[in-house]
């Protein structure tokens, strides 16, 4: 039977060298179509177009030499190990090749082999080697001088691999679906923006994008490559924005006299930030189109109370509100907070976890006697029904799915919908990526708060920190100490949290109450640690990353956290947050042995700036977008090649050209626009709500 030769929609199993088994282990990498294959893009290249001399190659760098083999000595250590290593020689001098517990490769080379190897050079004893070399036998050319073929001495590609599959044996397949199928790949960019912006064909930037012949060919595919991936997304994001700005959603009525009521619950003076982001939020609300809007905020910067304002419009024009949290600790801070608020008030407010009575308190959902609802995802879950659900709160939203997210709006008829972080995204990455939010941002701190001050202890400097924390708190104020571990580990060498808390209370704070937190903690365990610290029954709270978010007790002002290097910028920045949340100076020790350039930079920049947007684009720069936001959780495109941080200026020209496109054409039906209405449907009508355009 004749080998099926279809589109590049065909499956990967008739790709020339994939087959039936092979086709499984292409299913591991997400490759199950020729058209996956093709955008199964490198992750680098291997420079071999400038062979060396052995002895000129340098330790530290890779190198490509060729010479011939002199001897093959394989050293067994049972069961397959080994240590193999070929000394291979040119007119310049020796090197040794070396592959660990690869034995089998013993039988492909015979003394005068001339090899080519490429791989990375080091120093041995008064000589070279090159550690698990790429390599290739050489033959002779009909002059009989060495015959270097392309695969050789060019620009090679390294794929992402899987078990069973090489690189040796990926790159013919690239090659042979390329053959086949590269001039069939759909152009999907029209040609006025392919020449708008000197762009190659598809067919074209697919070819040197895997098989380049310089450097020029590899950064115009991949140009064209990233752009086309952007301005899909966008293109997605643009038409989500504009079929949300034309749904029907809840005209909320937001007089004087609402506004008068609501604010006698504030016992405060509103920043000049929270009135701004106030005014854009009732300016939504009055719209009848529904709000969907992304509040940003630094930690203590006042984001829940515009929120409760906000809910409180929502109560006063008879609808209900609902407040999903990552966790039960922080839904438990929001209904402590929300509850003080709200003392005396006829708007009821009702906690709904995991450990609730939800019976009863599902039933008083459904009856609307309860006006202002928070939770963890059980808010979500199938059984819970609201009476008229019209404002959606979303709090700490990189912590939840896309899905989750949306089963909490379709729990209302179009409610408003107000998404919060205390994780700054920079702004230009926020318009671009959640371009169908608009943006609020609070970027300054309510009166008589003062930034806290940062400093970096070495680990044998621990002590230090302790006289820092006793100084403290024998002034009356307390403190957290923070450890990245719940229990002794024994693979990592780090301070637990439980090891930690003995010794503090035994050796080294025995005159104060040393407390205890971590996630292990029932819920009731976590309610009376917490209740105790904010008492002051408990001085020192020793914790784990769980004390991120929803601690607040003012009279904190000193926190230590141990073992620094080992949490990101975003965990530091948001702990941080956790002290000076009252009008005394804070302090925040970082005690750490960073040895990684990164880790380094994460702790340097903790101690120069409390600026969450700054800490924010130091932690794209240094973990890239993906990293950060969480790629599935954000709904953001599972890019290929494209990277948010590096590639910001082709982001925001497929932006600009996205909002153009849909601005002339919204449906995209015109024929130049077929396949690029096509392939985002493609990659994104599930995940996006897109069903129906046009």
């Amino acid at each position: 039977m004749a080998r099926e030769r279809a589109g590049v929609d065909s499956l990967v199993q008739y790709v020339r060298g994939v087959g039936p088994k092979r086709e499984q282990m292409f299913e591991r990498l997400g490759v199950r179509t020729v058209r996956d294959l093709l955008y199964l893009f490198p992750r680098k290249y291997h420079d071999r177009r400038n062979l060396v001399p052995i002895a000129q190659a340098e330790p530290g760098t890779q190198a490509m030499v060729l010479g011939d083999v002199l001897g093959v000595h394989l050293h067994r250590r049972g069961r397959g190990k080994g240590v193999l290593d070929v000394t291979v020689r040119d007119e310049s001098g020796e090197i040794r090749a070396v592959w660990f517990n690869q034995n089998y490769l013993a039988d492909r080379f015979d003394a005068g082999d001339t090899v080519l190897l490429w791989g990375g050079i080091r120093e041995y004893k008064d000589g070279l080697e090159i550690i698990s070399p790429s390599f290739e036998h050489v033959g002779s050319d009909e002059h009989g001088g060495i015959a270097l073929t392309d695969e050789m001495s060019r620009l090679v590609p390294v794929y992402p691999l899987t078990e069973g599959l090489s690189q040796g044996q990926l790159r013919p397949i690239l090659r042979a679906a390329l053959d086949e199928h590269g001039a069939d790949m759909p152009e999907v960019l029209p040609e006025e923006l392919r020449s708008r912006h000197g762009l190659p064909a598809i067919s074209e930037a697919l070819r040197h994008a895997h098989f380049p012949a310089s450097i020029d060919e590899k950064d115009a595919a991949k140009r064209r490559l990233v752009y086309e991936e952007f301005l899909v997304f966008e293109l997605a994001v643009a038409l989500r924005r504009r079929k949300s700005k034309t749904a029907k959603g809840i005209a909320f009525k937001a007089s004087a006299e609402i506004d008068r009521r609501i604010r006698k619950r504030f016992p405060f003076q509103l920043t000049a930030s929270q009135e701004r982001v106030l005014a854009e939020i009732k300016s939504d609300m009055q719209s009848p189109q529904p709000m969907n809007r992304l509040l940003q905020g630094d930690v203590g910067c006042g984001k829940t109370v515009v929120a409760v304002y906000a809910m409180l419009v929502a109560a006063a024009n008879g609808y209900q509100s609902a407040i999903m949290a990552p966790t039960e600790i922080l839904a438990e801070q929001h209904y402590r907070t929300i509850c003080r608020m709200l003392a005396g008030s006829k708007v009821r407010v009702q906690l709904l976890t995991g450990a609730s009575d939800r019976r009863a308190v599902r039933a008083e959902i459904e009856r609307g006697d309860v006006g202002i609802v928070i939770g963890t995802h059980a808010v979500i879950q199938s059984d819970v029904t609201f009476h008229r659900l019209g404002f959606v709160v979303v709090d700490e939203q990189h912590k939840f799915g896309v899905m989750q997210r949306a089963r909490l709006r379709w729990k209302g008829r179009s409610p408003d919908t107000l998404v919060m972080t205390a994780t700054p995204i920079p702004r230009t990455l926020a318009l671009t990526i959640f371009g169908d939010l608009d943006v609020s941002i609070i970027d300054e701190l309510p009166p008589g708060r003062k930034p806290v001050q940062t400093e970096m202890f070495g680990l044998g400097r621990t002590r230090r920190a302790y006289e820092s924390i006793r100084k403290q708190v024998a002034a009356g104020r307390q403190a957290y100490v923070v450890c990245p571990l719940v229990e002794q580990s024994e693979v990592l060498d780090l301070r637990s949290a439980v090891d930690t808390a003995a010794e503090l209370a035994e050796e080294v704070f025995p005159e104060f109450t040393v407390g205890l937190l971590h996630g292990r903690m029932t819920a009731d365990e976590k309610e009376q640690a917490m209740t105790a610290f904010g008492r002051g029954d408990v001085q020192i709270m020793v914790s784990t990353i769980v004390v991120e978010v929803g601690i607040d007790v003012p009279n904190a002002t000193v926190m230590l956290v141990l073992h620094a290097e080992r949490f990101g910028l975003a965990q530091l920045h948001q702990l941080r947050g956790r002290i000076g949340r009252g009008p005394d100076p804070a302090y925040c020790l970082l005690c750490g042995g960073a040895k990684s350039d990164e880790a380094k930079r994460r702790l340097a920049v903790m101690c120069e700036t409390t600026d969450g947007f700054r800490i924010a684009e130091e932690d794209l720069k240094l973990r890239g977008a993906g990293e950060l936001f969480g790629t599935r959780q954000h709904g953001l495109p599972d890019v290929r090649i494209g990277d948010f941080t590096e590639d910001i200026e082709l982001l925001e020209r497929a932006r600009d050209d996205a909002a153009g496109l849909v601005a002339v054409d919204p449906a995209l039906e015109e024929p130049e626009h077929a396949a690029l209405r096509r392939r985002m449907l493609d990659l994104y009508e599930g995940r996006l709500s897109l069903i129906g355009i046009g």
